[in-house]
C-alpha cells in the first residue's frame, strides 16, 4: 500500500476516501438515528436524472447533478413530512423516475460511450482535482453545522413532538438535513458510486450506534469506521485488482455482520 502511495491517482483517491469518511460519518449518523435510510437511498438513485441531464446537454456535472438531486430531495422531504401514510410509495415513484430519466437522457445522447459504471460502482481512483475540494468544502460545511445545531438534530431525532414544543423548527432541519444528504450523495458518488453510497451512509453509523450511548460519539466513531473500511478497501482493490466501490463496502458489510454477533451497548435509534 506504501508503493502504491507514490502514484498521485492514489493519493488522490485516499484523500477522497478520507474526506468521503468525514461526511457519510456525520451525515450516516443522523440519517440513522432519524430512520432515514430509505430516503437516502431513493435520493441515491434519483440523482442518476442528474447525471443523465448534464451529460446530455453538455452541462457542468457537479452543479447540475446536485441542482436535480436536490429537487427530487426535496420532493421526497416534502412527502415524507406532510403525508407519512403514503411517503414509501411516494419515495419509491420518485427514486423510479430519477433513475429512468438518467437512463434515458443517456439513451437520447448521441455518441455517448463513457463507462456508466463509474457513476454506479464508483470510480475513486478518477477523482478530479475539484470534486476534492468540494467534498473538503463539505465536509467542513457539515461538521460545522453538527456543531452548531447539535441540540436541535438531537431532540428532532429523538422526539420530534417535545422538539417542536421546544421552538425548534423541526421542519427546516429535516429539510436541511435532506439537502446535506444530497449534496453528500453527490459529492462521494465517485467513491462508491450511487449504487452504494447508502452502504456508506449507513453501515459505520448504524455499527457505531450500538456501540456507543451518544449521538456525538456515533459521529466519530462512524467517521473513524468509514475511514478504517475505505484504507482497507482500496489497499484490498490495490492488491487484487477489484472495484475499488465494491471492496470498500464489502468490507463494511462483513464487519456489519460481526457487529451484530457482538452484543452492543449503545441505545440509539435505528442501531
Amino acid at each position: 500500500m506504501l508503493q502504491a502511495l507514490s502514484h498521485t491517482f492514489m493519493q488522490n483517491a485516499l484523500a477522497a476516501g478520507l474526506l468521503a469518511s468525514v461526511i457519510c460519518g456525520v451525515v450516516g449518523a443522523f440519517v440513522v438515528v432519524n430512520r432515514l435510510v430509505f430516503l437516502s437511498g431513493g435520493i441515491a438513485h434519483a440523482a442518476y436524472g442528474g447525471v443523465g441531464l448534464a451529460v446530455f446537454l453538455g452541462l457542468p456535472f457537479l452543479p447540475t447533478t446536485l441542482a436535480v438531486t436536490l429537487l427530487f430531495a426535496m420532493a421526497m422531504a416534502w412527502v415524507t413530512h406532510a403525508k407519512k401514510e403514503s411517503a414509501d410509495a411516494a419515495v419509491g415513484a420518485l427514486w423510479a423516475v430519477g433513475m429512468a430519466l438518467g437512463v434515458l437522457f443517456l439513451d437520447l445522447t448521441p455518441g455517448y460511450n463513457a463507462d456508466l459504471m463509474s457513476y454506479l460502482f464508483g470510480s475513486i481512483l478518477a477523482v478530479p482535482k475539484e470534486s476534492l475540494w468540494a467534498m473538503c468544502a463539505l465536509a467542513f460545511l457539515v461538521t460545522g453545522a453538527a456543531a452548531v445545531f447539535y441540540n436541535g438534530l438531537l431532540a428532532m431525532s429523538f422526539d420530534p413532538e417535545f422538539a417542536r414544543l421546544r421552538g425548534v423548527r423541526v421542519r427546516w432541519l429535516y429539510l436541511g438535513l435532506v439537502a446535506v444528504v444530497s449534496m453528500a450523495v453527490v459529492l462521494v458518488m465517485r467513491v462508491v458510486g450511487l449504487i452504494l453510497v447508502i452502504a456508506l451512509l449507513s453501515i459505520p453509523a448504524a455499527i457505531a450506534g450500538r456501540r456507543v450511548k451518544s449521538l456525538w460519539a456515533m459521529c466519530a466513531l462512524s467517521t473513524v469506521l468509514c475511514a478504517l473500511f475505505v484504507v482497507f478497501g482500496l489497499w484490498l482493490s490495490y492488491s487484487f485488482d477489484i472495484s475499488s466501490g465494491a471492496a470498500i463496502i464489502l468490507v463494511a458489510g462483513m464487519c456489519y455482520l460481526v457487529s451484530l454477533i457482538i452484543p452492543g451497548t449503545g441505545k440509539g435509534k435505528g442501531a
